[in-house]
């Protein structure tokens, strides 16, 4: 379906705003500790999106110290709990599944007619990407009112992480459909993990006004925005273990995470496809 005149500039449009500079100036709004802004700010994004804050540790604006301290809020012990089957591969957070599926020869889907390079989205490395050349892959968006901290799918080893540049284009449905290799070109944060089936991919995709993207074990990675790839290595006495629903990252102000997994590595849960809803910790697959 042809999208409408309203959808087309809307997508134009982000080509020609100076998409860093937007993204710098409300992270830093979103930073701010003045009271009668945030808690305004906080409210009517709460009424805005319908936020579920029954589930929150801390529920009224007051409560938090910024904006995006209230964006990266916390829940409540219990509310999400963590499938318990060693078999489970769980959701890395709460959101919708853009697409999933298979990995076609180095290749994945992004929406309608786009496809987009495994190797390119993980940074150029072709000895990274060659294991996902066939294998599995799962896109999740996280809306504005999802909770915005993602968590590990299932045990992992960190070996690497990767900063690559790009574009900050909004990564929302719409987006989706018309930038080409939209995930593959937007700024992202690239952790590879040693797994019980190999090697595991979890890409942190940032996006328009995405104030701030940390992972637990480096802290804020982004800003500042590079102008060349950054990689830092983790050897094994490093010892960076993080367990099944352990949180390893956040975004402020964002966006989209993009799994990937070996060849015949697993099964996908009964339910799980393009457009459902997913909620952290619940069943996305089955190891093989």
């Amino acid at each position: 379906m042809a999208e409408s005149f309203s959808n087309q500039l809307k997508v134009f449009s982000q080509y020609l705003i100076p998409q860093h500079w937007v993204s710098l100036f409300m992270g830093r709004v979103a930073d701010s500790n003045n009271k009668s802004v945030k808690n305004a700010f906080i409210n009517w994004f709460i009424k805005k999106y319908d936020i579920d804050m029954s589930i929150a540790e801390r529920q009224t604006a007051e409560e938090f110290d910024t904006f995006n301290d209230f964006f990266t809020r916390s829940l409540k012990d219990g509310v999400r709990p963590i499938a318990e089957d060693p078999k489970v591969i769980v959701n890395p957070a709460d959101g919708k599944i853009s697409q999933l599926g298979k990995i076609e020869n180095g290749f994945i889907f992004q929406a309608k007619e786009h496809l987009f390079s495994a190797k390119t989205l993980l940074g150029g490395d072709e000895a990274l990407a060659a294991p996902f050349k066939n294998g599995e892959f799962a896109t999740v968006y996280l809306s504005p009112k999802d909770y915005h901290r993602v968590h590990m799918p299932m045990d992992g080893r960190l070996t690497q992480m990767i900063h690559v540049p790009g574009n900050l284009f909004s990564v929302n449905p719409l987006t989706a459909r018309n930038v080409p290799n939209l995930f593959a070109r937007n700024e992202r944060v690239v952790a590879m993990f040693d797994t019980e089936i190999g090697p595991m991919a979890m890409v942190l995709v940032g996006a328009t006004i995405v104030g701030s993207i940390e992972t637990v074990w480096h802290g804020t990675i982004t800003p500042p925005t590079r102008d060349k790839l950054k990689v830092w290595n983790y050897p094994i006495e490093d010892e960076v273990e993080l367990k099944k629903g352990q949180e390893m990252g956040r975004f402020k102000l964002g966006s989209t995470v993009v799994l990937l997994f070996p060849e015949n590595s697993l099964e996908w849960s009964k339910g799980m496809k393009a457009h459902a809803p997913t909620v952290m910790g619940s069943k996305l697959a089955y190891r093989t």
